[in-house]
């Protein structure tokens, strides 16, 4: 969003009235050419259905209906019956009608129904414009015709090493702004001098903790004309738990974390806030990045050869690969269990290395240099780990205990107990049912209320004994076994059997080596971990760098691969990767790197010269001006209105393991009740919290490290009308009421550093204070005099709340 549209708090009420009274305008069209996330979507999730069912009779050799779906030319024109596809148009798209079996005489594929979940990825795919590989814009990457060459591959800048670029000459003595700094010398830019001090905190603070600086902390370091003045406030802040809720959210959007299933059966996952936790703990004690890869793909492996036996985190932290959607109820077993194996690839390739690896399960790579075996080679580690309990219906995923044997053994022992106390108790029960027939028990004889008595209370001291062990999401080794190819991605036609490891074109010089009795997991955690992989760091800190500056230096944060984007700043990233790797992996200290930048420190003020040869702010030569996530915003009106419930939070589901928390007719056991943190709030798949949802969450499906930011007319309407608002409002209106209960002036003085942390010009002043003293007479008329005040305070808040200049940081 530019700066020039930042608009005085005072003003965004009108603003809003009039948009709700106007409307928006018409959104642009979208671009020809999808996005390489839409691209890797079609090549790992629609692209094998069509395979599966649709191509033997709709294909290259045959066109049943004169219908053919293995190009985008082919669905756009259709068949005898009209067009199978109609981009962003699921209800007028015959290929849908066919596969939902909407007509008895238009039911596709003819031997047999997809799945709810199959049709629902079809229809998600058309509701995105249907994007296909063929629509790429004539010059652009093309789909690889011939087979893979390795050699060549390896000439792509992702699969070459990490280098250690010399830093170009500068006076600057940030690294990064040297290399930045040769990058707009060389497009003729200028940059921007730096931001005044109160926009810095904001920036910074919202930055590393998703929540506003206070005025005590504000005025400290507008107070502190000390040098390291901004370093002790990155260091404070990276020292709060706040830290890590804040960024340990960023990681859960690329882990697809949620708190239920979704698919077919939306079981609730009761244990996984534990996952959640485990990674706002890592981030906050900065648990080296290579040891926190290595615990969520193998933790229980790395547990093994610990003595710390109490210490669970690294169990807990393998309920990454568990954490997927499933389709629960799906009838062939093997089908149900090579999908949530695909998932488990595509997020771990997606997550630490920036591949589309999922893509070739049907096929070799269309783009990138990763053959069907490479996929069935990473599928056989996968299979060789035991990711679900059951897989009957409906199937429930794998769980350990965390306890130590000894507290295990004495569960069962006090568990056995108890069942032959009950047992007793039942044989009693029904001796005495026989004996008096017609008596209560009350009525038995004073020897049988004892012994009943007596039972009772040695069954109740034994259950208080031994509580329900607590459990987590989690993988564990299973049966080694190497896999066949599956032809086509069918588990019905086998072919050559594949050693477990990784894809060839990224191996460091020799495959992985693991033994016939072991899955490969650690093997794969130590080889991602590796300081010559050449994508685990470079995928790292460009996430991190696009948290902080709301675009990457490869600005496809989830594909490196040829679809994705090219990096801009190629010798920064790496100098930042290899930095990252010498310093331990510490992902503080890479903060520490980038925020004391220039770069970061840059005011975001619009330049029409520098505007002109660079609008999307490519080369960086101005901060960019980002709205709060949905997370940072219900936070902050919580914590301004004095709401904010600091405590970490556990599960917020009171639900049974494995019953349904959701479905679309009339069961919804989802409960956001709570002050805490947005991190703790339940992300239940299918049913997102309304202000998530409508705030740009990230999916909980898939790998997802760029959020989209939209501006619609419900996010207006959902600052006027929603309790969320209303009720930080009149909370925040009580509490200036409280502190300064004489003195109106003071009170817009602090509603201001409040929310904004700066004070307010005498106009606004003026301004807010006319229309609280007209809203105050105005409302006497309905109400008290001293309800009125408060409603006239709580929509003076309203309009500050309400405002970009409180919703948007700079």
């Amino acid at each position: 969003m530019p700066t020039s549209t930042i608009l005085p708090a005072t003003t965004v009420l009108a603003a809003i009235l009039l948009l709700v009274a106007i409307g928006t305008p018409a959104l642009a069209a979208e671009p020809d050419a999808p996005s390489s996330q839409e691209l890797a979507f079609f090549e790992s999730k629609i692209r094998p259905l069509l395979v599966a069912h649709c191509i033997d009779c709709h294909g290259a050799e045959t066109q049943e209906s004169s219908l053919r779906v293995d190009t985008m030319s082919g669905m756009l024109g259709g068949g005898e019956s009209g067009a199978a596809v109609i981009p962003k148009d699921p209800k007028h798209s015959l290929l849908l009608a066919a596969v939902r079996y909407d007509n008895q005489h238009l039911k596709m594929p003819p031997d047999g129904k997809m799945s709810d979940g199959q049709i629902k990825l079809l229809q998600q795919w058309i509701e995105m414009g249907a994007p296909h590989p063929d629509q790429l814009a004539s010059g652009g990457i093309q789909p690889r015709r011939a087979p893979i060459d390795l050699s060549e591959g390896r000439k792509y800048w992702a699969f070459q090493p990490v280098q250690s670029p010399p830093v170009p000459p500068s006076d600057k003595k940030n690294p990064i702004d040297a290399f930045i700094g040769a990058a707009l010398e060389k497009q003729g830019l200028t940059p921007n001098g730096p931001a005044d001090r109160r926009t810095l905190i904001r920036r910074a603070t919202f930055d590393l903790t998703g929540l506003p600086p206070t005025p005590d902390e504000v005025n400290v370091f507008l107070a502190d004309d000390s040098p390291d003045a901004f370093a002790k406030v990155i260091d404070r802040l990276l020292a709060s738990k706040s830290y890590g809720e804040r960024w340990g959210r960023h990681w859960l959007d690329v882990v697809r974390y949620a708190d239920s299933n979704g698919l077919d059966e939306n079981q609730a996952f009761v244990d996984a806030w534990r996952y959640r936790n485990y990674v706002i703990d890592s981030l906050n004690e900065d648990k080296p990045f290579d040891q926190f890869v290595m615990e969520q793909v193998a933790g229980d492996l790395m547990a093994k050869e610990s003595d710390a036996q109490e210490n669970y985190d690294s169990t807990i932290a393998t309920g990454f690969l568990t954490l997927g959607p499933k389709v629960l109820a799906e009838k062939d077993i093997v089908k149900m269990e090579m999908d949530i194996i695909d998932e488990q690839i595509d997020t771990l390739g997606q997550a630490f290395l920036g591949l589309t690896i999922a893509c070739a399960r049907c096929h070799d790579h269309k783009f990138d240099p990763i053959s069907t075996a490479d996929y069935y080679a990473l599928a056989g580690i996968f299979k060789s780990t035991k990711s679900m309990q059951s897989f009957a219906t409906i199937a429930k995923y794998n769980e350990k205990v965390l306890a130590t044997d000894e507290q295990i053994q004495r569960k069962e022992k006090l568990d056995k107990a108890k069942a032959e106390k009950q047992a007793e108790l039942d044989k009693l029960l029904k001796e005495s049912k026989q004996k008096f027939p017609d008596a209560k028990q009350e009525a038995y004889p004073d020897e049988v209320r004892k012994q009943l008595a007596a039972l009772r209370q040695e069954i109740a001291a034994l259950a208080d004994q031994a509580p329900e062990l607590p459990t987590a999401m989690a993988v564990q080794d299973a049966t080694p076994e190497s896999l066949r190819i599956h032809v086509r991605g069918s588990h019905l036609i086998l072919g050559q059997k594949v050693p477990r490891g990784v894809p060839v074109i990224l191996q460091q010089s020799e495959p992985l080596n693991i033994s016939d009795g072991e899955s490969g997991r650690l093997q794969l955690a130590q080889w991602l971990a590796d300081a010559d992989n050449p994508l685990t760091a470079r995928v790292a800190v460009n996430r991190v760098w696009r948290w902080h500056f709301g675009s990457g230096l490869v600005p496809s944060t989830d594909n490196f691969g040829k679809l994705g984007v090219a990096p801009t700043h190629p010798q920064l990233l790496d100098w930042l990767a290899q930095r990252f790797v010498a310093e331990g992996w510490s992902l503080k200290a890479l903060h520490r790197q980038i925020m004391l930048s220039e770069t970061y420190q840059r005011s975001s003020l619009a330049s029409a010269d520098n505007g002109a040869l660079d609008p999307e702010n490519q080369w960086y030569w101005r901060g960019n001006v980002q709205r709060l996530s949905a997370e940072a915003l219900r936070d902050s009106l919580l914590q301004v209105s004095g709401q904010l419930d600091p405590t970490q939070g556990e599960s917020m589901l009171s639900i049974d393991k494995w019953k349904l928390v959701f479905d679309h007719t009339s069961k919804d056991d989802t409960n956001y009740d709570t002050q805490r943190r947005s991190i703790y709030l339940p992300v239940i798949r299918n049913n997102l919290y309304d202000e998530f949802a409508l705030f740009d969450f990230a999916t909980a499906d898939t790998t997802q490290g760029d959020r989209t930011t939209s501006t619609v007319a419900p996010q207006a309407l959902f600052t006027l009308n929603s309790p969320l608002f209303l009720d930080a409002s009149e909370n925040l209106a009580k509490r200036l009421h409280d502190q300064l209960p004489n003195d109106d002036r003071a009170r817009i003085e602090l509603l201001y550093q409040l929310t904004l942390a700066r004070s307010p010009q005498d106009h606004e002043v003026t301004r807010l204070l006319t229309t609280i003293d007209q809203l105050e007479l105005a409302l006497r008329e309905q109400t008290d005099h001293n309800q009125a005040k408060l409603q006239a305070w709580a929509a003076a808040c309203q309009c500050v709340l309400a405002s970009n200049e409180f919703i948007y940081v700079q």
